[in-house]
């Protein structure tokens, strides 16, 4: 079971599965989104997720793939906790950051590294992709 909330207290969630994936992305949406030199996704399965405290507000976008991306964060410090497409499929993004602990990143793939900072190194062996992942 995977835990986290927002960066205030406010928000939290449990995760009761294990994650899919782990994605790194650099894409530059990824990088505003973060404020950071890229976004952590951590991919699980859309119904292991449960709000345990508090409460979200969500925001929309449009995405390269001219997807919609539904946003959860919290209402009180901005703290972005979660993605899920529109409409949700079977799978959300849980974003890195909020997790309590953190989360293991020695088999993340790293996506859009066409668009990552100067100086991001990526260890040898890590998947990499241009864009998106196939």
């Amino acid at each position: 079971m995977l835990t986290g909330g927002c960066q205030c207290g406010a928000v939290r969630y449990r995760v009761d599965a294990e994650p899919i994936r782990v994605y790194c992305c650099h894409c530059t949406e990824c990088r505003a989104q973060s404020a950071s030199a890229f976004g952590i996704s951590v991919i699980v399965p859309a119904m292991s997720l449960a709000l345990t405290q508090g409460a979200v507000k969500n925001w929309s976008r449009q995405t390269g793939s001219g997807k919609v991306l539904d946003c959860a964060f919290c209402p009180d410090c901005g703290t972005r906790l979660w993605h899920v497409n529109a409409p949700a499929g079977d799978r959300m993004s849980v974003k890195g950051g909020s997790l309590d602990g953190g989360v293991d990143l020695s088999e993340s793939w790293h996506i859009w590294t066409s668009s990552k900072l100067a100086g991001v190194v990526i260890p040898k062996g890590a998947r990499q992709f241009p864009r998106d992942h196939p």
